[in-house]
């Protein structure tokens, strides 16, 4: 398979919505981390979304250079280069833009978007997130509309932020309080600045507790039974059951009854990038100390040429990232629902 066309990914969207699952939307930073993405999804028999965040794309543009869309660019090339060897389904997705952002960002992408359907072509990313949990929910609504109409424009999906996820993601940092919680009068108002589907499709990311960063289970006080009030009340208004395509931001530490509830509830795309740098990362460290004098040139010795190649620690860091992917899968049962 390879990555998904925008028909595809609806349809991806459609399957999750109609089999009560959800698919795991791992954070990237290299073609590392995109070959690991890809190997967990295959293994795991899961199709999924890779995603960028804006720090994510400037590393990958080179440390030095941090060219945001470059970056983003580079690594959705890769990824559909080599997607096409894995026997799975792929979307492509930025992550986490804030409206300080946009302009440098998230709108060039969709200008080029927009070009390349209009001379026929597809679109390099899937879809966008648009966070504008730092403003005021009426500015953040305005900014989400005219975003929706380039969206569609560009034949991509918007993800937006109604309410604020806790703690630090990228340099956007939040306080853990009440905002947490988004109201059913906010996913009221959401409905009637961008619709329910006919101005284009998006996913909404409603917030029940959430929390970015590294916490054990019970740490963070989720409810994810908001998330069934929001839909049952907007729901009710449209005349449609699960009106909103919702969206799991800082689940690490969540629990896998969390998990499940949270999907019961409408949940068809949950973040993984905390939990997945860990798992890419211990395994290196592993390697690292069970070879110390073959990666350093220790008391004059040369070291260990097998031991010190970038390849030996990079498939294990690989195969680390892939089998938490592969537990995520299973947690939001997407795992064996490949198309």
């Amino acid at each position: 398979m390879a990555i998904a066309t925008p028909e595809v990914y609806t349809e991806m969207l459609d399957r999750a919505r109609a089999g009560k699952f959800a698919y795991p939307a791992v954070n990237i930073t290299s073609s590392q981390s995109v070959t690991a993405a890809l190997q967990g999804f295959a293994e795991a028999e899961s199709d999924g979304i890779i995603q960028v965040s804006v720090g994510g794309a400037e590393y990958a543009s080179g440390s030095t250079i941090k060219d945001r869309v470059a970056g983003s660019l580079a690594l959705a090339a890769y990824a559909a280069e080599v997607a096409k060897s894995y026997p799975i389904t792929v979307a492509l997705h930025t992550d986490h833009c804030a409206a300080k952002n946009l302009d440098s960002w998230v709108r060039p992408l969709l200008a080029i978007e927009a070009a390349q359907v209009a001379a026929g072509k597809l679109p390099t990313f899937q879809s966008h997130m648009f966070d504008g949990s730092d403003i005021p929910l009426a500015d953040n609504l305005v900014i989400a509309a005219e975003l929706l109409e380039l969206s569609a424009a560009a034949r991509t999906i918007l993800e937006i932020e109604v309410g604020v996820v806790g703690g630090e993601e990228d340099g956007h940092t939040a306080e853990i309080n009440d905002k947490l919680y988004t109201t059913i009068e906010d996913g009221l108002a959401t409905v009637a600045a961008l619709g329910s589907g006919e101005k284009g499709r998006y996913l909404t990311a409603l917030t029940f507790g959430n929390v970015h960063g590294v916490y054990k289970p019970g740490a963070v006080k989720l409810r994810p039974a908001i998330l069934k009030e929001i839909q049952d009340a907007v729901g009710a208004t449209l005349g449609k059951t699960n009106p909103f395509d919702l969206v799991f931001h800082g689940g690490s530490g969540s629990t896998a009854e969390e998990i499940a509830e949270a999907v019961d509830n409408g949940v068809i795309k949950m973040n993984i990038d905390t939990d997945t740098q860990y798992a890419f990362t211990r395994p290196v460290v592993d390697h690292m100390f069970k070879n110390y004098d073959g990666v350093l040139k220790v008391d004059g010795e040369v070291g260990n040429k097998k031991a010190y190649d970038p390849r030996a620690w990079g498939k294990l860091a690989e195969a680390g990232m892939a089998a938490r992917l592969v537990e995520a899968a299973q947690q939001l049962r997407s795992a064996g629902h490949k198309l």
